[in-house]
């Protein structure tokens, strides 16, 4: 379970803002071997973006704690004469020194020495002036490099000009031109507001590219914004009556997380996507109720709703209200589907129908988030 941190008959859609979500801090217990206890979601993450194999991401993880006690233990020792440390591509560390002198200490601590003419503490004294300066909004950032030995200056193209008047004089600072400007980006979890025009609806479930939801949310093309009203993407598939499921491209301001919104401070994380039991108890996230629990009633359901017939449907008897469409199902830690309708409300009970979420994860070819 995550820790939250500050951050009707008819279909269920109308007008609930949920907060960013942390994880708690947890301390890891000490090991010898860096690679031991690592998740397996962390070696296939490694050779998905570094094209490790899983031997490989063990070897690299204990390579990289090897390094990171090394620069420690350089960077105390060399004092004012050490220039920074970095991993180079072929996986050895090279340390910058100032002082040619202290080549055998380097080479004896394991690391390949290099030469340069400004220590750490002078690259970074000068980043400091840099950061009590005003920037110009082209500037997108500044940094130490220390495989450059200089302060970098990034820029937007046509920026180089105010960048480089703001990077002054000084030949430790180089400008560089980047093709963006960086943006703050957006989490959100099963169960999350999301809005369409004047109206709101809920996250169902993070998936490849964006989330899925109830299809009378929105119409395929129709643009969303997120829980704090930012621009979120827009609809790349809807399905109503018939079905009741959509899924929304996000853009990339926005990261969906495999977890869901229980809206009393902690989410719960999904695991998979294994279809409960008629009986099984089942529970579901909303924009508008929060999180509600019940059982499951009956399956394969067909609703006549005044807009039409859906099929497909699972029959619950946890309640819901306007606002909760869309909204994540779970029993356990498996997502079972995304809130359709129903009757009754909160206050006095009522029924409420998902769609399946297998059905719309193969409708769309989608990969579920999972945490």
């Amino acid at each position: 379970m995550r820790r939250l941190a500050s951050a009707a008959a008819a279909t269920l859609f109308a007008a609930g803002i949920v907060a960013a979500f942390h994880q708690p801090a947890t301390a890891a217990a000490p090991t010898e071997d860096p690679a031991a206890g690592v998740s397996a979601e962390v070696f296939t993450a490694m050779q998905r973006d570094l094209g490790l194999n899983v031997d490989q991401a063990k070897a690299r993880l204990r390579s990289d704690a090897k390094a990171a006690r090394t620069e420690q233990t350089m960077r105390g020792s060399l004092g004012n004469r050490f220039g920074g440390a970095w991993v180079r591509p072929d996986g050895a560390l090279a340390v910058a020194i100032t002082d040619a002198s202290q080549a055998a200490k380097v080479r004896a601590a394991g690391a390949t020495p290099t030469v340069v003419s400004r220590s750490e503490a002078s690259l970074n004294a000068l980043k400091d002036t840099l950061d009590a300066r005003t920037a110009p909004k082209s500037v997108t950032g500044w940094y130490v490099d220390v495989a450059s030995n200089t302060v970098v200056v990034e820029t937007v193209k046509g920026g180089e000009a105010a960048a480089k008047a703001f990077a002054g004089s000084s030949d430790a600072v180089r400008v560089t031109v980047v093709n963006e400007a960086p943006k703050t980006l957006y989490n959100f979890y099963g169960g999350d507001a999301y809005y369409i025009g004047g109206g709101r609806c809920s996250v169902g479930f993070a998936v490849s590219g964006g989330f899925v939801s109830a299809g009378h949310c929105g119409r395929t093309g129709q643009a969303v914004s997120g829980s704090n009203q930012v621009a979120m993407g827009s609809f790349a598939g809807s399905s109503f009556p018939g079905n009741d499921y959509s899924w929304v491209r996000t853009n990339s301001s926005w990261v969906g997380k495999g977890s869901v919104n229980q809206y009393n401070g902690y989410a719960v994380a999904v695991k998979g996507s294994s279809a409960a039991a008629v009986g099984a108890s089942v529970c579901r996230s909303g924009s508008t109720t929060g999180w509600r629990c019940g059982t499951i009633q009956s399956k394969n359901q067909s609703i006549q709703y005044a807009e039409g017939t859906v099929s497909g449907m699972t029959r619950t008897n946890a309640c819901a209200e306007p606002g909760d469409s869309g909204g994540s199902w779970i029993s356990g830690n498996q997502a079972q589907g995304v809130t359709s309708g129903g009757s009754g409300n909160c206050s006095s009970g009522g029924t409420t129908y998902f769609q399946p979420v297998g059905e719309i994860l193969s409708a769309y070819g989608l990969s579920l988030t999972t945490s």
